[in-house]
């Protein structure tokens, strides 16, 4: 019989990697959603199967099954494509504070004696890793929902702080293995690592965000393999071990593509805003025009590229987009996406949003990709980017983001920018292509330019 839960758990760990295969390309990534989703209800009816327990057991099991899936049923249809960032950290959390959970009750329940072995070793680690993804999480969900500052804050010696923090914490660790009241330690040991995640966090600015995003999935995905540790659950080992990786490849991906290091992300504390960043934009001339200037722009060009950021995801103009490129498409123009690594608040974020409104994902184009195009490019549209257009990266070696890849906008004949206003943003940078000659800044809500942008084209073909 135990041969026949090995082979169910297998066959839940290959769906586990077919899902997440699937999910690399917005093509497939539903069908990957649902084989990762019949993986996970094999491996967890496999496992109900082989535990024994009680009526009260078999209650509160079905109980908390049937809560989670309502509410994750109601968070997957109501929450909108901008607060994707927020509930992604929501989830991160949550799996790491039911890992810690179950870390804590395991002691509490089999009055575990910590020693060094296997088991022991995993309960500490979840604790540990659980705690700050749990308090990390909820403070990223905090600042990107702006119930806190999402800009950073820096609090004095911080970095001291938190590596006294870390040393404490593996000194509680360590004394875990020789003190009897081992109970008070582990209450003082989540509180500490609690308050970790959150000092590590808080520093943070707004244009890290997706990798930070990137690395607690990662920490959520690793302590649930140690949590399979402490229970020999096969399924959970292979299926934590597969989040844990594909997260650190993907925070690796995020950080290549700032040119920056992970230390760099989490001590840096960048995104601060400059107190004379704004005085110092009012003081540049820009030019501004209106959706009959970039209509007419747009008429006598054949080349054209769009570069969508978190401005084309605040204002719901994923389906506005698809109509005017639609009509571009059918007028003989080239339209292509430029996609960033890290634009959004998320990675994939707008790899998902135009997914949403069933555009070729054949146009979306990466960095890599696209950047040989702008200098054939008759006008690129920008949508609410800001840091991946911004030169600055390249030109000023004071600039945070210097060494920063970004796409080369500035190397296109014409630019026409959509934006708010000339406030520099979430991440607190100004953007000199803004000032750029070439420039015309199209302000407004970005669905509402696009749809009066489209209605203008339309009256002129």
């Amino acid at each position: 019989m135990e041969s026949t839960y090995i082979i169910f758990y297998f066959i839940s760990s290959i769906l586990f990697i077919l899902g997440i295969k699937m999910l690399s390309s917005p093509t497939t990534a539903r069908r990957g959603n649902l084989i990762s989703f019949i993986g996970m209800s094999l491996a967890v009816t496999t496992t109900l199967l082989i535990v024994d327990y009680n009526l009260d057991s078999i209650v509160f099991i079905f109980s908390g099954i049937f809560v989670g899936s309502i509410v994750g049923l109601i968070f997957a249809k109501k929450v909108q494509m901008t607060s994707m960032p927020q509930m992604v950290a929501i989830f991160n959390g949550l799996g790491g504070l039911a890992s810690s959970l179950i870390a804590f009750s395991e002691i509490i329940r089999s009055d575990t004696t910590i020693s060094l072995n296997i088991i022991s070793i995993s309960i500490l680690i979840s604790i540990l890793i659980g705690s700050v993804t749990f308090s990390g999480s909820i403070t990223g969900f905090l600042k990107l929902q702006s119930l806190i500052s999402g800009k950073p804050i820096l609090l004095p010696l911080r970095n001291y702080l938190n590596f006294i923090l870390l040393v404490s914490i593996i000194c509680l660790m360590v004394a875990s293995f020789f003190y009897n009241e081992q109970t008070l330690i582990f209450y003082i040991l989540i509180s500490s690592c609690l308050l970790l995640g959150i000092l590590i966090v808080l520093p943070i600015g707004g244009a890290d965000m997706p990798v930070i995003i990137a690395l607690l999935n990662s920490y959520s995905g690793i302590v649930a393999a140690f949590t399979g540790f402490i229970f020999s659950n096969i399924a959970l080992i292979i299926s934590g071990s597969l989040i844990g990786a594909s997260g650190l490849i993907l925070t690796r991906i995020m950080t290549k593509a700032m040119n920056r290091s992970l230390a760099n992300v989490i001590l840096g504390g960048f995104g601060a805003t400059k107190e004379n960043s704004n005085d110092e934009a009012s003081d540049k001339s820009y030019k501004s025009g209106s959706s009959d200037d970039v209509a007419s722009l747009l008429e006598y060009s054949e080349n054209i590229i769009i570069v969508p950021g978190y401005g084309l995801a605040v204002a719901q103009a994923q389906h506005s987009i698809k109509e005017l490129l639609d009509i571009l498409i059918e007028q003989g123009k080239n339209v292509v996406f430029a996609i960033h690594p890290v634009a959004g608040r998320m990675p994939g974020h707008m790899n998902v949003l135009l997914a949403e409104s069933n555009i070729d994902y054949e146009l979306l184009l990466d960095l890599d990709q696209v950047n040989e195009k702008f200098s054939q490019t008759d006008v690129s549209i920008i949508i609410g980017a800001n840091d991946v257009v911004n030169p600055a990266a390249k030109l000023d070696e004071n600039s945070p983001i210097y060494g920063m890849p970004i796409l080369d906008v500035e190397k296109s004949k014409s630019i026409v920018v959509l934006k708010r206003s000339m406030n520099p943003g979430f991440a607190g940078l100004d953007n000199n292509i803004f000032y750029n000659d070439k420039t015309i800044m199209f302000f407004g809500d970005a669905k509402n330019s696009i749809d009066s942008l489209t209605k203008s084209f339309k009256e002129l073909i």
